[in-house]
């Protein structure tokens, strides 16, 4: 665990990557928040709010491909890494530091500020 971890208290333990299934998702609630933490085909973990910024769609029930999940209710395209809607949409959801130490992923639970809305 490098020290950036074991020295703030954002960062917490929320499982291992073998718990969300290839291209798939899992939900971490922080308050009022659920954050949907995303496993690509070649194993990159992302953390988003689990709110489409279009119409709040459940992302975390969406497909996962080419470092993007599309929302099931209107087939919006969502960066993984970003937040940001893509082509022709705009709107930005909420992203959250996340980090593998071997299999393990530890979420910060204060989002990507330096991104912007």
């Amino acid at each position: 665990m490098n020290a950036l971890m074991r020295d703030t208290n954002a960062w917490r333990l929320i499982g291992s990557i073998d718990e969300i299934p290839s291209q798939g998702a899992r939900c971490v609630k922080s308050g009022e928040t659920t954050i949907a933490v995303f496993r690509t085909a070649d194993d990159r973990v992302f953390a988003l709010e689990d709110k489409c910024p279009h119409k709040n769609g459940p992302l975390s029930q969406g497909i996962v491909h080419d470092g993007c999940v599309t929302c099931p209710l209107h087939n919006w395209v969502i960066s993984l890494e970003t937040g940001a809607a893509t082509g022709a949409d705009e709107g930005r959801t909420a992203s959250f530091p996340v980090r593998l130490d071997g299999r393990d992923i530890y979420l910060n639970l204060e989002p990507n500020l330096e991104l912007g809305a």
